[in-house]
């Protein structure tokens, strides 16, 4: 199962069952788990912990250094979960002493090029297009779909089950549940066909999309209009992770 093509340093640790093509280099300082597959010319380097039943694909870069002029070799690490799919030329940079560590969660697909920045945090089902661009100390919440060739600005916060258009750009954060899209970026609806996968209820759905409709539709600054909320949607998890997501932004939510 492992090419002799190969170089695996002596003192990574390899899980059972796990695939390793020729030409992957494998550094120092790696923890592989059970049931991988890592296919020919992947670089799995210092500090990357790779959970089960992940495919990573030629190209891929996992562990290196961070694009940050700050880091100064410290231990860091770059944390990936189970069940991901990390396409080609994916590169994910671990961290620095920022948050010691970059972390993807489980059940994403990564697509061609996408890059994950240093200290940045992917939760788990996520979806993130070809070549979209992750800077540093973001955090992509449960369920996101991100499109293709997305940028995004250093310390952003991604909602959970949001759909982002392709090519837009970003420096503020995106709250849970909408599309964001058109360029400027903006508010343009929430994800009702997302939520109705995910299983959401049309009672649900007509709250969170009431909830959305106070915030963006009503011309109230947004600590007023999110007492009106609080005063006339009925609290659930979801709207209360809505509330307390933009309550909590430190960049500002785009409009």
């Amino acid at each position: 199962m492992i090419s002799p093509l190969a170089y695996i340093h002596p003192e990574a640790i390899i899980g059972e069952n796990v695939e390793i093509g020729p030409f992957v280099y494998i550094d120092k300082n790696v923890v592989i788990g059970d049931n991988n597959l890592i296919m020919p010319n992947a670089n799995i380097l210092y500090g990357a912990r790779i959970g089960n039943n992940n495919r990573i694909f030629p190209g891929a870069v996992i562990g290196a250094i961070p694009q940050d002029l700050k880091f100064r070799g410290e231990e860091t690490t770059a944390e990936i979960g189970d069940n991901n799919t990390i396409r080609e030329n994916v590169t994910i940079n671990r961290g620095t002493a920022a948050k010691g560590k970059t972390v993807v969660g489980n059940n994403n697909l990564l697509m061609e090029g996408v890059h994950v920045a240093h200290d940045t945090h992917v939760g788990s089902g996520c979806i993130i297009g070809n070549s979209t661009k992750i800077a540093g100390e973001v955090i992509i919440d449960d369920n996101a779909i991100v499109s293709g060739a997305v940028l995004m600005h250093q310390f952003c916060h991604v909602g959970g089950y949001v759909m982002i258009q392709g090519g837009c750009r970003f420096s503020k954060d995106i709250p849970p549940y909408i599309i964001a899209g058109r360029e400027p970026i903006a508010y343009s609806g929430i994800n009702i066909v997302g939520l109705r996968r995910r299983g959401f209820s049309n009672e649900l759905i007509e709250n969170i999309h009431n909830t959305y409709r106070i915030i963006y539709n009503n011309g109230k600054n947004v600590t007023d209009a999110l007492q009106q909320v609080k005063e006339e949607v009925p609290m659930s998890p979801e709207i209360e992770y809505i509330v307390s997501f933009i309550e909590k932004s430190e960049r500002g939510i785009i409009r």
